[in-house]
């Protein structure tokens, strides 16, 4: 007896196959997902475009940043494309949109801030209401961490102290001199060969350069060299660009301070003197509306006389002491606008030398310090 079913177990050759197209599209959206996952949580690549951090970090060294050393920082604004700028062109277009803004909150880290990490995090100064950009598309900075929350820092004659005792200096810092020379011309190798940047003459024998301090013995002993002296802006001097922009506070970049960094759960007292220090913490990064009647101070619309801070601040510096805009500028770094730890340099391209000569090899999966 012979029984015929109306269905018969399919072969492979009867299996829809996917298009090329849809194979591509597959392919393409699970790097999409894979690449924006690792670049979210894991690490971030990076290039240096200034000279904030030579002759630790140089312009074209490109970094790997890992995100998870702090903790990985969810975004706050989800709608973006993670592989441009946050504007592009000279019409300034956005590549995000606004209309969606998450809470801040970071993953737990393998570690917290130390003093003397270097650290990669968003300008603080684009918490400017004229800016109108979310935090974590704010320009990326790179800079070394001088002091943590709580500590009390001060700058004198262009030493960093922390808590009242000298902070190491970066093994390859640098800051600028006044040179006189015997009038004579000295040759641009030895510029080059030192490191060394001019940056000013006054006349035939007279310079202001930045000098590596590991430059500096051997460029003093050339005997047509007859004095160099750090530059130094002197203490008392109120320069309007350094934090608080305050002439009650007569600070520079060389002779700063004290200032203690704001720590979460730290409450200090309201009055004229630490509003002007603490008003933009309290107002941009913690978003209250601060505002002043008379002796008075409102913080939401209520009478205050004390304010407790809900973040965590720190104060981050460049390397290269008198050519970086930094917190002296604009103050501390809240820690919502952290990112991550600039761990190695996988790349250093230099844009003055010649295609055989462009790549720094030296530099090549260096590690940063």
């Amino acid at each position: 007896m012979n029984l015929n079913f109306p269905f018969k177990k399919k072969t492979e050759d009867s299996k829809p196959q996917q298009s090329r197209k849809r194979e591509w599209l597959n392919a393409l959206v699970f790097a999409l997902v894979a690449s924006t996952l690792i670049r979210g949580l894991i690490f971030s690549a990076y290039a240096i475009p200034s000279g904030s951090m030579e002759g630790t970090l140089l312009t074209g060294d490109y970094l790997f940043v890992s995100k998870m050393s702090y903790g990985a920082r969810m975004p706050f604004t989800p709608v973006q494309n993670p592989f441009l700028e946050s504007t592009i062109t000279k019409y300034q277009i956005k590549t995000y949109w606004d209309g969606i803004h998450l809470p801040y909150f970071r993953l737990p880290g393998l570690t917290e801030i130390k003093k003397g990490d270097i650290v990669v995090f968003n300008k603080p100064e684009e918490a400017d209401p004229s800016y109108d950009r979310p935090v974590d598309v704010r320009t990326n900075l790179i800079k070394r961490c001088q002091a943590t929350p709580g500590d009390v820092l001060s700058i004198l004659n262009g030493q960093v102290f922390v808590n009242g005792k000298a902070a190491p200096n970066a093994e390859k810092a640098q800051t600028s001199y006044h040179v006189v020379t015997d009038g004579n011309t000295i040759n641009p190798e030895i510029f080059d060969d030192m490191g060394i940047e001019i940056i000013g003459q006054e006349d035939l024998s007279s310079y202001t350069m930045i000098i590596p301090t590991a430059s500096l013995s051997e460029f003093k002993g050339y005997s047509y060299i007859k004095k160099v002296t750090p530059v130094i802006d002197p203490a008392g001097h109120f320069d309007a660009e350094i934090f608080p922009h305050n002439e009650k506070y007569k600070w520079n970049m060389d002779n700063f301070g004290p200032l203690t960094l704001p720590k979460k759960g730290m409450t200090i007292s309201l009055n004229e003197s630490s509003l002007i220090l603490y008003r933009r913490a309290i107002e941009l990064y913690e978003h209250n509306r601060v505002d002043t009647a008379g002796n008075d101070i409102l913080i939401n619309g209520k009478k205050a006389d004390h304010y407790t801070f809900k973040m965590d601040y720190y104060w981050m510096m460049g390397d290269n002491r008198h050519n970086s805009l930094d917190s002296r500028f604009w103050g501390y770094v809240p820690e919502d606008h952290v990112i991550g730890k600039a761990m190695i340099t996988w790349l250093s391209i230099d844009s003055a030398e010649n295609l055989l000569h462009k790549v720094r090899w030296n530099r090549v999966l260096k590690p940063i310090r």
